[in-house]
């Protein structure tokens, strides 16, 4: 593999990975919300940090904006194919963290018990 793929690589895996974007792609798999909706949705997230996110995710065709011709404009966004197909796999991730949650917690607590 290239150095230049691994960058890009890492790049998206670090996107798909990062707590915000997490958020907003599990939000938006129900169906699409706008910003305002988005944000109360995704609950500690700042405007700032909401607007970067989604356009990162746009960038990355995880998701869609939709601007409709109202007035004000409404602006709208919703998961593409590849973001519901990415949501697939953050369920699966979270329903095998479920799953070991406890064995987990167990075994952090036996190694800093032993870990002086």
């Amino acid at each position: 593999m290239s150095a230049h793929r691994d960058v890009l690589l890492r790049d998206v895996m670090d996107r798909i990975g990062d707590k915000w974007s997490v958020t907003v792609i599990c939000r938006l798999d129900d169906g699409p919300l706008r910003f305002n909706a988005l944000k109360r949705a995704a609950d500690g997230i700042t405007q700032r940090m909401l607007s970067v996110t989604l356009r990162r995710l746009e960038r990355d065709g995880l998701l869609t904006r939709t601007v409709h011709a109202t007035v004000p404009p409404q602006v709208e966004y919703a998961l593409t194919d590849r973001g519901h197909s990415l949501h697939r796999i953050l369920a699966e991730l979270v329903a095998w963290t479920e799953d070991n949650l406890d064995d987990i917690r167990r075994c952090r607590e036996r190694y800093d018990a032993a870990v002086p």
